[in-house]
């Protein structure tokens, strides 16, 4: 079976579910025919064929009776870059090789989509994962951000701790794990105690990020999808744990209300996510009780599947029409 001209391919893992369907449903409204590209089936059930000469290039993709090329390909959605699932029966020691290899020319197929419009491009989205550059950026654009020390020197950790008056929390630079419910392997945005700064030598082994602890009304997840915004809010006013990472509480019982974002926020977003380079981002934010709107951080690929679901937002649709340009 070969699929049609100006396809649009859904890159995400076998494992995903509701968001991707949701946007395949809404291209499919619009008579646009997509492909779900799970990218921990190759190698094994995907197959990939690159050829190369002095006049030009070839890319071509099978799975099971479907195959395309890559010059058929008008738009690309960048939901989620996985591993190769290898299987039990490949030994350890080739393992590593084949995982690398597969990358490999994965990242040679992206290349070969370059002409494509891609929500979003795969390098831009590589650069905007990193929370140092955001900051930055969110600082220059006239956002307000937390104080923030990233460092692996326990002296440093503890003189912050002191600076911020014991209101310290810390996470990591780089996400462990990907998805709507986490994961046990997900380390979430943690208060840092007095009693946890003994341990604070093992930061020589992995430097960590602190900052201070920011007093909050809600929590808010903002989706932006090229120029539009999706806002839900969490109550965070009335327990302990608004100190810590809304994701860990059970997303059965996580209430989202709708909310506005003031004009002048919303300008700054749009400044942000043009210094970025991107179309989609999902943010959060701390309101604090005085409405003071502070940024954490902004997620290139991250859910909002639980907007939609929730608050009935138009989010697969947005996506949809940044995928075919309306």
């Amino acid at each position: 079976m070969h699929l049609k001209d100006d396809l649009v391919l859904l890159i995400t893992h076998s494992g995903d579910y509701f968001t991707i369907d949701r946007v395949a449903e809404a291209l499919s409204r619009r008579n646009v025919q997509s492909f779900r590209l799970d990218t921990d089936k190759f190698p094994m059930d995907i197959k990939i064929q690159a050829y190369f000469n002095n006049s030009q290039s070839h890319h071509r993709l099978e799975y099971a009776d479907i195959s395309f090329d890559t010059q058929q390909v008008k738009s690309v959605w960048m939901r989620r870059l996985w591993p190769p699932d290898l299987g039990d029966k490949l030994s350890p020691q080739f393992r590593v090789a084949s995982t690398r290899e597969s990358l490999a020319v994965f990242d040679g197929f992206w290349d070969s989509l370059r002409d494509a419009r891609w929500v979003d491009d795969i390098h831009k989205i590589n650069a905007a994962e990193n929370k140092l550059y955001q900051l930055r950026v969110a600082a220059e654009v006239g956002l307000v951000i937390p104080q923030t020390l990233v460092t692996n020197n326990a002296e440093k950790v503890r003189e912050f701790f002191d600076q911020v008056n014991g209101k310290m929390v810390t996470k990591l630079l780089k996400p462990l794990s990907y998805g709507m419910e986490g994961s046990s392997f997900f380390m979430y945005t943690s208060r840092v105690k007095k009693e946890d700064l003994q341990d604070a030598e093992t930061l020589r082994y992995c430097p960590m990020v602190f900052q201070e602890q920011i007093s909050k009304n809600r929590e808010l997840r903002a989706v932006y999808v090229n120029g539009n915004l999706f806002v839900g809010a969490l109550d965070a006013s009335g327990y302990d744990v608004s100190t810590q990472d809304w994701r860990r509480a059970n997303q059965d019982s996580a209430v989202w209300k709708s909310e506005k974002l003031p004009d002048d926020l919303i300008r700054r977003l749009d400044d942000f996510m043009e210094r970025l380079g991107l179309k989609f981002g999902a943010f959060d934010f701390i309101v604090t009780p005085l409405e003071e709107y502070v940024f954490l951080e902004v997620n290139p690929t991250g859910e909002w599947g639980m907007l939609e679901r929730d608050l009935n937002y138009p989010i697969s649709d947005a996506i949809a029409d940044a995928l075919v340009d309306i």
